[in-house]
């Protein structure tokens, strides 16, 4: 099930992308982002989108939108539902669903949208920071990696 050669394999394809570090942890970000929201089946479609229509990275893209797990998504949205309807005013009910179903959702869809909403938004910060930091981490470690970084930085654009 947890194959560890394979994920370090795809955690090293995306530190070691010949793209600017900014580029490769906004893609990151934005599939961090769209994982926390309840459309559940739509996650790398979302992803997939929002690399095309932002010119983002499509493969750190949708390896952020994959963050948030079938172990996570039950305890989060529990956690998104309650703090939307905090901020909502709205009386906070016992959260009762029978499926991940949007019909088993739509009851509490405001309060999902809001709290997921901004739950994402904060783990996409912490995961544009996060990655950006391991991208430049790992290129200083390699030789070659740190010098396609040095020409990024001083023609301050991508490579080709």
């Amino acid at each position: 099930m947890f194959n560890k050669e394979l994920w370090k394999k795809r955690i090293y394809s995306i530190l070691s992308l010949d793209s600017h570090p900014g580029h490769i942890a906004a893609g990151f970000a934005v599939g961090v982002f769209i994982s926390f929201t309840p459309f559940f089946g739509l996650h790398t479609p979302l992803a997939i989108a929002a690399a095309f229509i932002f010119r983002l990275n499509k493969l750190t893209c949708v390896t952020g939108a994959w963050v948030n797990t079938p172990i996570t998504i039950v305890p989060i949205l529990g956690v998104s539902y309650k703090l939307g309807a905090f901020l909502t005013g709205a009386r906070i009910t016992e959260f009762k669903i029978k499926g991940l179903e949007w019909h088993n959702l739509e009851r509490y869809a405001k309060s999902l949208i809001l709290g997921s909403s901004l739950i994402g938004f904060i783990c996409a910060v912490i995961a544009y920071f996060l990655c950006y930091y391991l991208v430049l981490r790992f290129r200083s470690k390699d030789a070659a990696q740190a010098e396609i970084a040095e020409e990024m930085a001083e023609v301050g654009e991508e490579l080709d």
